[in-house]
């Protein structure tokens, strides 16, 4: 039996060309895998590029209509307006790209314990319309794929975003064997919330240790209750004291202490983990890229890969 490793999901950006527009929003999926491989974190070995999804998967929570106007670039101003991004083929096919990778994360996981994807968390994607920079909701559809295929009956997805999972907790409102968690921002986007099967809202200028104690008197009732077969995690950094547009006050040192207590509390009870970055949005690109990659660094010590 081959030896255990960590797998990381990534789409080489610089592979599908983006309209200057998107660069910086970006530029951090190409920065985190660079910033390990350098530091020696992780080698070339660890990371995988996806194939786009197929449409019939994308299917299973999204709409036709929906999907078509992505592939063939018939999305509306307005529609355009609301995800925050022009259309583009290339953004279409990284979104696809981005999804297949939480799929295959979720087989790494399975056999590992924890897998990654560089990018994805598209928790602002419905099932008829993208949000916030979201175009398809990848957890949502690596979810939906997992109960087609019948490989699980219970998954917990745990957004720990400082934005609510509202594209999320929409699509699974209707789904028991999917519970939603968001533990965000209760003065923040999106400020029409959904309703997902549990939430945490925080008042801005949230502590690490008001958060902290949030999410440890929290997490273990969560796990007991659902006794999920898999977790996906949403690790979005805006929850830090410098994101621009989060309203939080965690320091970097917090940041970690969440993962790590989300890890922990997974690695003991033998629940597998698929993590996506989620949100970050320092002025300095550098803080984002260290939070994230903390994230990295810390699901490889934890788990021995």
């Amino acid at each position: 039996m081959p030896d255990k490793q960590l797998h990381i999901a990534f789409d080489p950006i610089y592979a599908h060309p983006l309209p200057e527009g998107h660069r910086f929003p970006m530029l951090k999926y190409e920065l985190i895998p660079e910033q390990l491989l350098y530091e020696g974190v992780i080698g070339p070995d660890n990371l995988f590029a996806p194939a786009p999804c197929p449409d019939e998967i994308v299917l299973l929570t999204h709409t036709r209509e929906y999907l078509d106007k992505l592939l063939h670039q018939t999305l509306s101003a307005k529609e355009q307006r609301l995800i925050g991004f022009p259309q583009s083929p290339a953004l279409t096919q990284r979104e696809l790209v981005i999804t297949q990778g939480t799929i295959d994360c979720c087989r790494h996981a399975f056999d590992n314990g924890v897998a990654l994807n560089v990018a994805g968390g598209t928790h602002h994607a419905f099932a008829d319309r993208g949000e916030g920079f979201c175009l398809l909701n990848d957890f949502a559809v690596a979810a939906n794929y997992l109960l087609h295929r019948g490989m699980v009956e219970r998954l917990l997805i745990i957004d720990l975003d400082v934005h609510q999972g509202n594209g999320t907790a929409s699509i699974f409102a209707k789904e028991p064997r999917v519970f939603t968690f968001s533990m965000h921002g209760r003065h923040n986007y999106p400020f029409h919330k959904e309703t997902s099967n549990a939430d945490l809202p925080l008042e801005d200028g949230t502590d690490d240790n008001t958060y902290l104690s949030a999410l440890k008197e929290t997490l273990p009732g969560l796990l007991q209750r659902i006794n999920p077969q898999l977790v996906f995690y949403l690790s979005g950094v805006d929850i830090l004291a410098s994101d621009q547009f989060g309203k939080l006050k965690v320091s970097m040192a917090g940041c970690g202490e969440r993962d790590k207590m989300i890890f922990t509390a997974l690695k003991e009870k033998n629940i597998p983990c698929v993590v996506a970055m989620g949100g970050g949005y320092s002025a300095d690109v550098r803080i984002i890229v260290e939070a994230h990659c903390q994230t990295f660094r810390l699901a490889k010590e934890m788990y021995g890969l």
